[in-house]
């Protein structure tokens, strides 16, 4: 080599092997990510207010405010945890300190990075201080904070005072604050935040821009989660999406994080399944609890107590079954007075809880949701939760089909039997119940009686195996007008004894499921549960005997003979097609006796 060339330098990928052949040690980088993983609550939290789920009403009045240059001195945030709080009070402090090389006052657009933003995201800020009431209740710690208050920005606008959980403070801390809090510098602002917004006194309230975060509805919370995923590659299933939307009882932080911890039930590749989710939030199968409430409605205790011994031997907890069923009551009960499409669940339960709401009366549903009531407080003092979980499943199952007082005294005063109850066994043959009111002053019987019906003709209960029966059975009842609507309008689906589901045709009635549920359980003695659906139903009726109208039209116009006459005249129509009866033969005449001896 000559004296003039330098030496050749050798470099080596970092990734790569040695000489030696020992693996090269993984980069420094790679391993400070691997450690410091982000959780998705903090990943995906808002930079901006239109990040803001949920707070619209809130969004709107403050971008009004700013815009109208009407920017309150103090603000306080409330709301249930997870909707938004803390991350809106930084929104806020960035917001009163907007600046830009072409913006310079105060402004809620905070798409593009300000001067100050990046410093106020990290927490080091100087002139945006934010506390944890929880750690400086004192009235001395206040104090500390306000001797600061009378100096100047350093290098921001505002020198902005976030107060997290701020009911936390003492009476005394609360008093040492009123004072500024009222009369605050002009260069001074100050955000509270809070769960408990009814522990905060009124002197300070009076003094603040109130707002009230929302709950986040579970649409708009599935919407949230559905982005997620999408970002972080992850694949789940809609229904398990829907799952975590209603555990998080309306916290986009909570659901959040039930996202982060579901996404790794799954293997890397693989769809995340709403069962491994409802495992992992320790839920039982909603289908099966909802087949569990229609089993106790319909009174029947011996499949709901199997039923609930089921779930249980999957995991289920009695006391969730039991909220569970409280859910279903509630879901019932709204569907009745609004309509299923208040119920924030798939089609299919939606119909089904608003079948069981159409078949059971409101006083009914309200009884059992007092009797779930105190049966969840059983379950959860009970020592077998299981058992005590049991006892509450009859006593629905017994009750759920018995009138309510208002209900039973109308048909004891007008002499009518009450279901379930056999007429009593007096000593002299004349079965009757007495009863006295006011010392026996007034007096009635009730008697169990058949319905008036069956009572003329002497007929049992009609047994109803199929959907043609029930045709039937209104064509007896001579119900013209449910007759008519239950033929054009109902696309039967699937049936079987006390249930029916059916497609409705497009224009039908919105009470029919109502009305046929009564009738029904008016002329079979029994409950139904009739659910309408989106879509898989057969033909109605109605449409069943047009296309075969059709196919016999269609038969005669290709018969020959009818072929022959339409094109020996030319123009002529089919207007109509009848049935004629073909006329019996005529029994042979008898040749008398007399005549043959002839």
């Amino acid at each position: 080599m000559a004296e003039d060339e330098e030496p050749e330098t050798l470099e080596r990928d970092p990734n790569t092997s040695d000489m030696f052949g020992a693996p090269a040690a993984p980069p420094a980088a790679s391993v400070e990510e691997s450690a410091a993983y982000t959780v998705i609550a903090r990943k995906y939290r808002p930079r901006t207010f239109e990040d803001l789920y949920g707070q619209e009403a809130m969004v709107r009045t403050l971008r009004n405010a700013f815009a109208s240059g009407r920017i309150a001195h103090a603000f306080m945030l409330t709301g249930v945890r997870g909707v938004g709080k803390t991350t809106t009070a930084r929104l806020l402090a960035r917001a009163l300190n907007y600046e830009t090389d072409q913006i310079h006052e105060p402004s809620l657009d905070l798409k593009v990075e300000g001067r100050h933003c990046r410093a106020i995201i990290e927490g080091r800020h100087m002139d945006v201080l934010e506390l944890d009431a929880a750690s400086r209740t004192g009235v001395n710690d206040m104090r500390e904070l306000l001797d600061g208050v009378r100096y100047a920005p350093v290098e921001a606008r505002y020198k902005v005072y976030i107060i997290d959980e701020v009911h936390m403070l003492s009476t005394g801390a609360f008093n040492a604050l009123l004072k500024t809090l009222e009369e605050p510098p002009p260069h001074a602002k100050f955000i509270f935040a809070t769960t408990e917004i009814r522990k905060v006194p009124v002197t300070i309230l009076s003094r603040c821009q109130r707002f009230d975060l929302r709950r986040v509805e579970p649409d708009v919370v599935v919407k949230n989660l559905e982005m997620i995923a999408t970002n972080e590659g992850a694949m789940v299933e809609a229904e398990g999406l829907l799952l975590i939307a209603r555990a998080a009882e309306g916290s986009m932080r909570d659901a959040q994080s039930m996202l982060d911890q579901a996404i790794v039930q799954a293997e890397a590749g693989q769809t995340v399944t709403a069962a491994s989710i409802r495992d992992m939030l320790g839920l039982a199968d909603r289908a099966q609890t909802i087949s569990l409430f229609e089993q106790v409605m319909r009174g029947h205790a011996g499949p709901a107590v199997e039923t609930f011994r089921t779930l249980y031997n999957f995991g289920a907890e009695p006391g969730q079954v039991v909220l569970d069923l409280m859910d279903h009551t509630h879901g019932a009960s709204v569907a009745k007075a609004i309509g299923p499409q208040a119920l924030t669940l798939p089609k299919e339960q939606a119909a089904r809880l608003a079948a069981v709401g159409a078949s059971v009366s409101a006083g009914n549903l309200s009884r059992i949701w007092q009797m779930l009531l105190k049966a969840h407080d059983e379950v959860r003092r009970a020592p077998d939760a299981a058992a005590a979980c049991d006892m509450a499943l009859i006593r629905l199952a017994y009750a759920a089909d018995l009138p309510g007082p208002e209900e039973a005294l109308k048909r004891l005063q007008a002499g009518e039997g009450l279901p379930g109850v056999p007429p009593s066994g007096g000593g002299g043959g004349g079965g009757g119940v007495a009863a006295s009111v006011g010392g026996g002053s007034v007096s009635a019987q009730a008697r169990v009686m058949a319905p008036p019906e069956a009572q003329a003709q002497g007929d049992a209960v009609p047994t109803l195996n199929s959907f043609a029966d029930v045709l039937n059975l209104i064509k007896l009842k001579r119900d013209i007008v449910l007759q008519l609507d239950v033929e054009r309008y109902v696309r039967p689906i699937s049936f079987r004894q006390g249930a029916l589901e059916y497609e409705p045709v497009p224009g039908a009635p919105n009470n029919l499921a109502q009305r046929l549920v009564a009738r029904l359980k008016e002329w079979t003695g029994q409950p139904w549960l009739i659910a309408a659906r989106g879509g898989g139903g057969a033909e109605s009726a109605w449409e069943r005997q047009k296309r075969e109208a059709l196919e016999v039209r269609a038969e005669i116009e290709a018969d020959p003979f009818v072929v022959s006459v339409m094109q020996a005249f030319p123009g002529a129509e089919i207007l109509s097609i009848r049935n004629i009866p073909l006329p019996e033969a005529a029994p042979a005449a008898e040749t008398p006796e007399d005549e043959d001896d002839e």
